[in-house]
């Protein structure tokens, strides 16, 4: 399958921000808010964002596919987040209004105790063999996905370790107006991010499977290029999200020839990922019965 970025830390935005003296909406004791400007930040520019694939932005959980038992596993994202009393300091550090980078972390202390099998994301700043955490006082990393791991059911419902196989949504070979859910090998996605949506995932915003029959599928980070998109302006942008139907979508996330990817959201957004509602899906033809039993259908 193509590879694009992989997403192993943070998203800059593609617009500079600027902080809002007004309560965060998002973080609770956040006394301000950060919004962004019309001006095109020098990160997206330094990446040469004008000639990067844009593609939609999916509204599920980050996952990862890398080696564990000597096999390829799926991984759940699994943040690290500071203990009581490390957290009341940042909080109250925040509230100072403090920039958030120069908070001082003890990490072998302040944080809460990780899984065993736990693992730093790929690309986040380490010191002295400790990573950093980031301008929330998360340390992002991965945790694999096992079978008896209730926390991780709808993770684990869409792979099958046996025949080393993942339920994966596409584009239909054949027609790009269809999207086919495949039996894809894990071995083909290896290093890959993917965005594991469904039923119980993030209020299912694309309306997959029900309570009876629930329904859960990865998407490789960068599958659905967003087409026609209009000039690299803010009002231009916001008009697209308002204003058509394409446009119906969580944000658009730029990969760009560096590897870097660059986002935008539209915080109006209705969620209804026009991808997944627009197109048809079909379910790949297989002969194979443990898919059956992946995909929640008794036959294909």
């Amino acid at each position: 399958m193509k590879r694009l970025g992989s997403v192993q830390r943070k998203m800059p935005c593609v617009f500079v921000t600027e902080v809002k003296e007004e309560p965060s909406a998002k973080r609770e004791h956040q006394p301000f808010k950060v919004l962004a400007t019309e001006t095109i930040s020098h990160k997206a520019l330094d990446a040469d964002i004008y000639s990067a694939i844009p593609t939609e932005k999916v509204d599920g959980t980050c996952c990862y596919v890398t080696t564990y038992k000597d096999q390829p596993y799926l991984w759940a994202r699994l943040d690290r987040k500071p203990n009581k009393q490390a957290e009341k300091r940042f909080k109250n550090f925040l509230h100072s209004k403090e920039n958030p980078k120069e908070f001082f972390w003890n990490v072998e202390e302040d944080f809460k105790p990780a899984p065993e099998c736990w693992i730093p994301a790929k690309e986040i700043e380490q010191i002295n063999g400790n990573p950093v955490p980031d301008e929330n006082g998360h340390i992002p990393g991965w945790v694999p996905v096992e079978k008896n791991n209730k926390q991780y059911c709808w993770h684990s419902s869409v792979v099958n370790y046996e025949f080393e196989i993942a339920l994966v949504l596409k584009h239909h070979p054949d027609d790009s107006g269809l999207l086919e859910i495949s039996a894809v090998p894990l071995s083909d996605l290896l290093e890959q991010t993917l965005e594991l949506i469904g039923t119980n995932i993030n209020g299912n915003p694309y309306g997959l499977g029900s309570k009876k029959h629930p329904l859960h599928l990865l998407i490789p980070h960068g599958a659905f290029q967003v087409r026609n998109l209009p000039s690299l302006k803010h009002n231009d942008l916001l008009s697209w999200f308002e204003g058509c139907k394409e446009g119906k979508i969580e944000g658009i996330v730029w990969h760009c020839s560096d590897g870097c990817l660059i986002k935008v959201l539209d915080i109006q957004s209705t969620k209804q990922g026009v991808c997944l509602h627009e197109a048809h899906i079909l379910m790949g033809k297989t002969d194979n019965k443990q898919i059956c039993n992946m995909s929640g259908e008794e036959q294909l």
